[in-house]
């Protein structure tokens, strides 16, 4: 009986992402049970959600997946729009809110994390055009080098190797 009632909880969490409105039950199962429904969507679907989600009125449980839609891999990342909205969730003091703040803290952590990672290979993507260009210019001066050489008349007894 116990892996039948274990098995029925599984099945309510894997339902449609729009199938209830998570205010009806508490704590944060269910707002990552809709995080792992995000995983299973394609990106039209991901699309028709963000439109579902914007129509919804506001509540830090519509605030929360759309944080979590807006900073999903498999869809357009808003990284920078998605923490704005958890952070205004981890100062709410709103009831419904501070029972998330877990959770918010979480993807603010990681969304902060990714900006910094974005960031920085942005930086190094950088410093690597920064060295091609400095290549390219020291490629270009001994080629420039190599010209002169190539255009001076040898020396007279430049050729007796040395002979005094």
């Amino acid at each position: 009986m116990l892996p039948l009632l274990l098995l029925a909880g599984c099945a309510q969490m894997s339902e449609p992402v729009r199938g209830e409105s998570p205010e009806t039950r508490g704590g944060p199962q269910p707002i990552l049970a809709y995080y792992q429904a995000l995983g299973r969507l394609s990106a039209g679907e991901l699309a028709k959600e963000r439109s579902f989600l914007a129509a919804l009125p506001a509540s830090p449980h519509t605030q929360m997946r759309q944080a979590m839609l807006l900073g999903h891999p498999r869809g357009p990342q808003e990284t920078g729009r998605a923490l704005a909205l958890v952070e205004q969730l981890l100062k709410s003091g709103d009831p419904a809110a501070v029972e998330l703040q877990p959770v918010a803290r979480m993807l603010a952590d990681h969304y902060g994390e990714r900006l910094r990672l974005e960031a920085q290979l942005e930086r190094q993507g950088l410093m690597v055009k920064e060295s091609q260009r400095k290549a390219q210019e020291l490629q270009e001066k001994l080629d420039g080098l190599a010209d002169i050489e190539r255009t001076m008349t040898p020396r007279p007894g430049a050729g007796q190797g040395g002979k005094r």
